[in-house]
Formats: structure tokens, sequence, C-alpha cells
């Protein structure tokens, strides 16, 4: 059994919030890179230019790359050999974000109630998601989700008969329907099956799946290239100015599902992907 306090957790949710926001990750930047080779329009070119001096000038000067440092959306998998000491986890977690938003002067962005709209000041609650595996360890990661993103996200309950071809349409027109409003160039995460709340889950975890990496399920992998071709040729392209870089990626996760039903979840990105994780 292994014994973990949870102030180790508090203090490395508070450093990942910081990090995330400020610091674009290496895959995304190569993903810039790879992108700027293949975009046709010049203006295109252009933006995917701003966006990696932008992300140079956020790291270098330890700033937000974007000034919507999001809602903190946090994935904890827990071992099952682990013991955990100290104040309950969701207390340790909410407390790490809310002194990282302090120390790294990130917005506040969290109202109390979605009616009333009063401010927080701490960025807290966190929206955590919990999973219990096999281990000694736990995974703990973190993704900030800015909401000109978040609010592009949408949920289908397809008939079963509607097929993968339904799924492509209703992922594609999401896409399309979210236009510039997303910060395009995209990441798109799609969960397909289980229920309707189980379906929104995977596709905003599968968004912290590297770039470039297809899933396991080789017919998932097969719906990514496709829905990512599709998507490319909407001609939306970086910052919706136009060009054929619209998505950078698409990342399908799929679960079991009701017979009678065929759950469709949209989970759309910027282009910033933010995340960071680390096991204790």
């Amino acid at each position: 059994m292994k014994i973990i306090n949870t102030n180790l957790i508090k203090d490395a949710v508070e450093k990942m919030c910081i990090d995330s926001c400020c610091d674009i990750s290496d895959d995304v930047l190569e993903t810039y890179i790879n992108a700027l080779t293949n975009e046709e329009s010049e203006q295109g070119r252009g933006i995917l230019e701003q966006l990696m001096q932008n992300a140079q000038i956020a790291s270098s000067e330890g700033i937000p790359a974007c000034q919507d440092t999001g809602m903190t959306v946090i994935f904890v998998d827990i071992g099952n050999e682990v013991q955990l000491t100290g104040e309950p986890i969701g207390n340790a977690i909410n407390s790490g974000v809310r002194n990282g938003y302090k120390k790294g002067y990130l917005r506040k962005s969290v109202v109390n109630h979605p009616l009333d709209r009063i401010n927080t000041k701490d960025n807290t609650p966190a929206v955590i998601h919990y999973d219990f595996i096999e281990g000694d360890t736990i995974k703990i990661s973190v993704m900030p989700k800015g909401f000109g993103s978040e609010n592009m996200s949408t949920l289908a309950m397809l008939k079963p008969s509607e097929g993968i071809n339904g799924v492509i349409d209703f992922v594609v027109k999401t896409i399309d329907n979210a236009g510039p409003n997303a910060c395009p160039p995209l990441f798109v995460g799609v969960g397909i099956g289980g229920t309707a709340e189980k379906a929104m889950i995977i596709a905003k975890k599968s968004l912290l799946r590297k770039p470039g990496k297809r899933s396991n399920v080789s017919s998932d992998a097969l719906l990514e290239i496709d829905i990512l071709k599709k998507a490319n040729e909407l001609g939306i392209g970086p910052a919706g100015l136009g060009g054929n870089t619209t998505v950078f990626d698409v990342f399908v996760e799929s679960f079991p599902t009701h017979i009678a039903g065929l759950p469709v979840a949209v989970n759309i990105c910027c282009h910033s992907l933010r995340h960071r994780e680390i096991i204790l």
C-alpha cells in the first residue's frame, strides 16, 4: 500500500494550473509547425506564425497564452493500492486551483451560480472526474477549459440506424457551426456510446491525448482520420479567416451503449490544447 498525503496533490495542482496556462506544450507547438508547412493560405500561415510567437512570449514572460484561463477541469485516476492521508482529495485539489490562479495571476472566471453570476474570485470549484484503477499511483490531469470553445460543444442522441455516416455528419456540422468562435485551428474530442453524460465525459477526456496519437481501436482511428479530412475541407481556416487548417486533430473515444441508442458528444478545444499531468 502506497501512502500519499494530499498536500502533494495540492502543490502539484497549483503548479499544473500555472504551467498549463503559460506554457504551451511541445507536442502542440510541433502541431503548429507541421500545419504551417501544409497551410495553403498566406493569411492562414500568418495566423499560425502569430500563434507560435504568442506561445513563445507567454512562456518566456511567464504570462498566460490566452486571457481566458478557463474553468479548471481535472481528471484523477486513483490506484486501488493507494492510501490517501491529510484533507479530503477534493478539498486539496480545489486548494491547489485556488493557489495556482492567485500566484499565477490567472483570470478568475468561475461564478457561484449559473443565474446569480457572482464571481467566486478564486476560480473554484474545479470540475473533477474520478476513476479508480489498479496500481499504487495517482494520475492527475489538469485541463483549463476556455469557454470560447466549450460553448461550441454539443451532444446528439442519434438513432442507431444513422450509423457511422450520421456520426461524421453531426461532428462536421458541429465544427462548421463553431466557425471562428472556438478559436481555430481546433482540437476536437468525440465521445461515442454510453449514455448522454458518459459520451460527454469521454469526449472531453479524449483531449488529453497527444496530437497525432490515434485511437487504439482501429475503427475509431479510421473515424478520426475521416472526420479530420472532412473538417479541413470546410475552409474555415486559422482564426476563421480561411484556409485548409480548420482542425489540428480529432480524438475519438467509444464506450458500449444500449441497443436503442447512439449518443455522440463533441467537445471542442481551441488551438492551445492546454493541459498538464503528473503521476504520484
